[in-house]
């Protein structure tokens, strides 16, 4: 049994957990409040992973550490004053007990693309969160501590919340009202299931020949945010609501008086024009495929019909 390490316990974070619980794994999950999912093989801990003095006894024994924390806002400010200097006591703390850290990785760094996003694209984005996350990866590279970054793009799955295909959007098409997305709802987007993203990372820290790359996570063919609507209905067995849109310049006109809308804005162009991810040279390397769209729907969809009825 090889002991891993998970910081943080979002919905990737504690989907990694509770995978590598299920395969017989011992799982340390490191968070500041000790929460978590609750498994026998996954010990909560409360472990504030900025702090280097925290680290070297909650890493002691890890084959991997797979670092799954948040900003605590939506901000490029926020990102700047706590992501690298997290990431660098957790890569210090790693490489001294010998693991690998794996990192979920979003697809900001590559900025605005016109074509579909293979892993040979420049990822050199420069401005705000954006290239918050390129300079990330530079710290990354630089590190002597072996790592891997597995590159997802908007989630969708059981646990995810505050997503575009979050809570949105499952709630909205179950008590069938008016779906408003962000951008076009007739441009193709790619969406990525949280467990394909979890498997992939787990796979990854267990293949010394794929340590110290990118790579992207299974994610299934591109589909409008109308049609995802269409199929969330479908595997709900609810009739289809009425979708529209919230166009972009309204984001430009709101980020005038409001920095959280602003921040939204500075991504919106993911949704104003095709963002299509292309994973199949990942998925060849790490021997994964993604879970069908109207399986992994079907998945979600439960998951938020059991929160419903728990809280009734």
């Amino acid at each position: 049994m090889s002991v891993h390490v998970v910081t943080g316990a979002g919905p990737v974070g504690s989907t990694v957990a509770l995978q590598l619980a299920g395969a017989g794994e011992q799982v340390r999950l490191l968070t500041r409040s000790g929460s978590g999912p609750e498994h026998a093989l996954i010990e909560r801990r409360r472990v504030d992973v900025s702090r280097p003095d925290h680290l070297d006894e909650a890493f002691a024994g890890a084959v991997a550490v797979h670092h799954c924390i948040h900003g605590s806002a939506y901000d490029a400010r926020v990102w700047r004053a706590e992501l690298p200097a997290a990431e660098r006591v957790v890569l210090e703390a790693a490489g001294r007990a010998g693991a690998v850290v794996t990192f979920p990785e979003s697809l900001y760094s590559y900025g605005p693309v016109d074509r579909p996003i293979t892993e040979d694209l420049p990822r050199a984005a420069t401005t705000g969160k954006l290239g918050v996350r390129t300079d990330l990866l530079a710290q990354r590279d630089a590190s002597s501590t072996p790592t891997v970054s597995i590159a997802a793009s908007d989630f969708y799955g059981p646990m995810v919340r505050n997503a575009h295909a979050g809570e949105r959007m499952v709630p909205t098409v179950l008590a069938g009202r008016t779906m408003r997305v962000l951008g076009s709802a007739d441009q193709p987007h790619s969406f990525t299931y949280v467990p394909d993203l979890a498997a992939a990372m787990i796979a990854a820290a267990a293949r010394e020949d794929l340590w110290n790359s990118f790579l992207h996570a299974p994610t299934p063919a591109a589909v409008t945010q109308r049609r995802l609507v269409e199929l969330t209905a479908e595997a709900a067995g609810v009739r289809v609501p009425k979708v529209s849109s919230i166009p972009q310049w309204v984001l430009r006109a709101s980020g005038v008086v409001s920095r959280e809308m602003r921040e939204l804005g500075e991504t919106s162009y993911m949704f104003t024009a095709p963002f299509v991810l292309d994973s199949s040279a990942s998925e060849q390397r790490l021997g994964l495929s993604p879970t069908p769209l109207a399986d992994g729907l079907a998945e979600t969809v439960a998951w938020w019909r059991a929160q419903e009825d728990a809280a009734a």
